[in-house]
């Protein structure tokens, strides 16, 4: 789990370190004079009130959540916890903090919307969400939502495509079936319905966020999304031939066909032209996007396989609030 606050011209990180979190990812920044990692989790208020009393914070990204779909149906009360009250903790240390925020942006997800065939969302469509992830982001948003409402709590809630890029965890689809290609195994298609998904490459991503902090209106909620929708056994496909490099009348010996999960959504289109009259565009391929994407797993096959080794020790000015439980109280 991820929570980027940033205080004047420091960047700090809030890892959980989940399974699917490395400090690996963060080397390019840990020797910066103006980061500074805390290892703590989102649903602590004593670390994250002491973290809001001893900085002065002045934006607030939130990222941090579980975000596995198929996970969410076999522990949904996990997902609950993390994603739901992980951000009512937050969202009632930062309201509550001297030094009150500038801004407090939510990522959210497309799934709130639920599925569609021929629907195409814009941010005033009625969220339905579909499964027990999709729930938890949209309760979420509620919460945030109730912030700018009743405190004028300036915040903004982006619901966003799949992400995908460098370094993303194995259980997504993309990083999956490049890992199981790389294993000499063949890419596990879940069903035979014709899933897609829109894919929107992570630079794009953080692009459009940095966009919302400096220009998006507050108490306000922003699409972003892509046209690049792939149906994912053309994904397969076409990683099959990057990766493996067979012909043609190969590729299928290289895709096996699994149970679906309990409920599946075919697709989750949406419009960001609220987003785009603000200057962004997607500016990355999907052509070079998987490019990059794939080379990255090919020289890095093993930055996801043993990551218990690389867990850093917990800031000593935070070691006792991130360490010492206590019980969750709502705010008066």
């Amino acid at each position: 789990c991820l929570l980027c606050a940033l205080w004047h011209v420091s960047l700090s990180d809030l890892f959980q370190l989940d399974y699917c979190c490395s400090p690996r990812s963060l080397k390019s920044v840990e020797n910066r004079t103006n980061y500074i990692f805390i290892r703590g989790d989102v649903c602590n208020p004593r670390l994250l009130n002491h973290i809001f009393s001893s900085k002065n914070i002045d934006v607030i990204f939130h990222l941090a959540a579980k975000t596995h779909v198929e996970a969410s149906f076999e522990s949904p009360s996990t997902f609950q916890q993390v994603n739901i009250e992980g951000t009512r903790v937050l969202l009632g240390a930062a309201h509550q903090a001297r030094h009150q925020p500038q801004r407090f942006i939510y990522i959210s997800t497309d799934e709130v919307y639920g599925a569609s065939l021929h629907e195409v969302f814009d941010e005033s469509s009625p969220v339905r969400p579909s499964n027990p992830y999709a729930a938890t982001k949209a309760a979420a948003e509620y919460l945030v939502r109730s912030y700018w409402d009743q405190y004028k709590f300036p915040i903004i809630i982006t619901r966003s495509n799949n992400i995908y890029g460098p370094r993303q965890y194995t259980e997504k689809v993309i990083p999956r079936f490049l890992t199981l290609l790389q294993m000499d195994k063949k890419c596990t298609i879940q069903g035979t319905l014709p899933k897609s998904r829109h894919f929107l490459f992570v630079s794009d991503a953080i692009n459009a966020f940095l966009l919302l902090l400096e220009k998006g209106i507050v108490g306000e909620i922003y699409n972003v999304g892509t046209s690049c929708e792939i149906p994912i056994m053309q994904l397969a496909r076409e990683l099959v031939r990057m990766v493996k490099k067979v012909p043609e009348s190969e590729v299928n010996d290289w895709l096996e066909f699994v149970p679906d999960r309990p409920r599946v959504d075919l697709r989750y289109p949406i419009k960001c032209e609220k987003l785009q009259q603000l200057g962004w565009r997607a500016e990355v391929s999907w052509t070079e996007g998987i490019r990059q994407t794939v080379k990255w797993y090919r020289d890095n096959p093993d930055f996801w396989s043993d990551i218990s080794e690389d867990q850093p020790p917990i800031r000593r000015e935070f070691e006792n609030a991130a360490t010492t439980v206590v019980p969750i109280s709502s705010e008066s």
